[in-house]
């Protein structure tokens, strides 16, 4: 098997290749293949990162034309370095042989291409430190808010009450 890294620059990947890429990640995602292949059609682009045959790192980016995101960006821990804190979630805090970073920038420069004013990534934990080297800023003012769609949506609170 060849040492070197190959990037390729796609529209999809095959579903079963990337659940084994989850799954040696221990990477939780939906096995619900009709989900996973809906998440695939609305991706904008991937960029697969491969030592041969072998899918080590996979980057995604999504748009709506006008706004753009790094939707995902991860590398299997044993191409992260000997520094790296975790050993799991293919989180990219070590990547010192550059492959997350070239991956993302390869997501970065479609989506830009493509039109994008604005581009977009979240971060965890020293995952912030990879996204700011590649020239994120953190938003002033902005809070990041998820809602769980299968939680029931609270009553509203009535006017003059607290």
């Amino acid at each position: 098997m060849s040492d070197e890294v190959t990037y390729e620059i796609t529209r999809t990947l095959d579903p079963a290749e990337l659940l084994a890429f989850y799954a040696r990640q221990q990477h939780e995602t939906t096995q619900d293949r009709e989900k996973l292949q809906r998440m695939m059609d609305n991706t904008f682009c991937f960029v697969a990162a491969r030592r041969g045959n072998e899918l080590i790192g996979i980057a995604r980016g999504v748009t709506d034309g006008v706004r753009g995101q790094l939707a995902e960006c991860k590398l299997d821990p044993a191409f992260q370095g000997p520094a790296c804190i975790t050993r799991r979630d293919g989180r990219i805090e070590h990547d010192h042989q550059g492959i997350a970073r070239e991956m993302a920038l390869r997501v970065i420069g479609a989506l830009s291409e493509y039109g994008c004013e604005r581009i977009a990534a979240l971060a965890y934990g020293t995952e912030v430190d990879f996204c700011e080297e590649l020239g994120f800023r953190r938003a002033s003012g902005i809070v990041t808010l998820y809602l769980d769609p299968n939680a029931p949506i609270p009553a509203p609170v009535p006017e003059g009450t607290t």
